[in-house]
This record gives C-alpha cells, structure tokens and sequence, in this order.
C-alpha cells in the first residue's frame, strides 16, 4: 500500500480524493490534512510516501508547506494539485521543491498514475502543463541549472528519453514508446539527472525546452 497525506482545505475535495485513492487501487490514506501547518506536522507524524497537496489554503499555502516538508530529513515526495490559472503558484511550487504536478480537473484514473509516479520516485508533470512549466522556470532570472548543462555528453537514447519527458511522458509512456522496459527508464533518467547535474524531472523538462528538444505546444 501506497501510504498518503492528502492536504486541503475542503473536506468536500479531501472525500472526493479519499473515494480516488482508495485501497482498491493500492493507497492507504495515512492522515488528512486542511492547512500547510497541519501537514508538516503530519509528516513528522505519520511518516506518509506521498503527499497531495493543494496550494490555495488558509493560514499556511501549499507552497510553504511544501518547502518545510522537503527541508524534513528523509521527506516525502509532494505532488501539487493546480489549476490551469495557478501560473504564480505553480512557480513557487516548483521552487519550494514539488516532485510532480496533476490538473484537479484530471479524471480520476490519472491521478492514480500520478500519485502512483510521485510516490515511486518517477515525478510527474501533466503534458498540459509542461509548457508552464518553462514558463514559470524561466519568469524572472533563467535557471542556472538547465542554463550550464550541456547535450554533448548524452547519449543517443538519452536524447530521446530527454524529448519525451519533455512533452511530460511518464516512465510507463516512455517505455511503451521506445520499446523498452520500465526499469531501463528508470536508469536512463538517473543517468541523465547526474551528466547534466539537474535536481528533478522539472528541471528536466525545462533543459529540453531550452537546448531545442521539444518545442511547446502552441
């Protein structure tokens, strides 16, 4: 069992969330949470393997609380539920250390997939919201990272992994699509996170925008 934190300040959205992530599915809903506090406590608490976490809340935002959890020795990933009009969070988000990002308005089955990634140490981003997050990574100063590193030292398979999380694949989808199994993908990104000295799977997408690989969507 997947053991979760779900945090947000509707109890109406938490019940909808307890209905998704259910045990039939392979979660256990460790602890709820309605504000950022509530949730860094939790964490320290229940110890979960994933956190789903809404940004607009009172008292303490998803974006604080994000930033404490990922300063917590041995913390959890976070997956952050945004919005389409969330361009100003989404970017703080990423900055406080966010490991995934999933569309509220996602069918259900998707946010299965992607609390599933999150907790897996995968990431994930929603395809929809990959241009965005060039967007929000470039507003103000550029990134340092995606800026120095460097395609030359990527192999040929590497490159295309590259290309397809960009355009915001899971590790499932890259496997179907260059025929190859999932733990392959798994060390290819590895490898690729440690060449170009990148943090996460953001900043990936973000130096594939920036070297040419994949262009947004229009």
């Amino acid at each position: 069992m997947i053991r979760v934190l779900l945090v947000d300040d509707q109890e109406l959205v938490r019940a909808g969330l307890r209905l998704i992530l259910s045990p039939e599915f392979g979660f256990e809903i460790a602890a709820e949470a309605a504000d950022g506090a509530a949730a860094v406590d939790a964490v320290a608490r229940v110890r979960p393997d994933v956190v789903v976490m809404d940004i607009r809340m009172r008292g303490m935002d998803g974006v604080e609380a994000t930033r404490r959890i990922r300063q917590l020795s041995s913390s959890p990933p976070v997956l952050v539920l945004t919005t389409f009009d969330d361009d100003e969070v989404l970017s703080g988000a990423l900055r406080a250390g966010a490991s995934g990002f999933a569309l509220k308005e996602a069918p259900g089955e998707e946010l299965v997939q992607a609390v599933r990634a999150v907790a897996e140490g995968e990431g994930w981003v929603d395809p929809s919201v990959a241009a965005r997050v060039l967007a929000t990574y470039r507003a103000g100063a550029p990134s340092p990272e995606a800026a120095s590193a460097d395609v030359a030292g990527l192999t040929t398979r590497e490159l295309e992994v590259v290309r397809v999380i960009g355009r915001g694949s899971s590790n499932a989808e890259i496997a179907r699509m260059l025929v190859i199994g999932e733990g392959t993908v798994k060390t290819h990104i590895n490898h690729i996170l440690t060449k170009l000295g990148l943090r996460d799977r953001a900043a990936l997408i973000v130096f594939a925008f920036d070297h040419g690989l994949v262009q947004p969507r229009a």
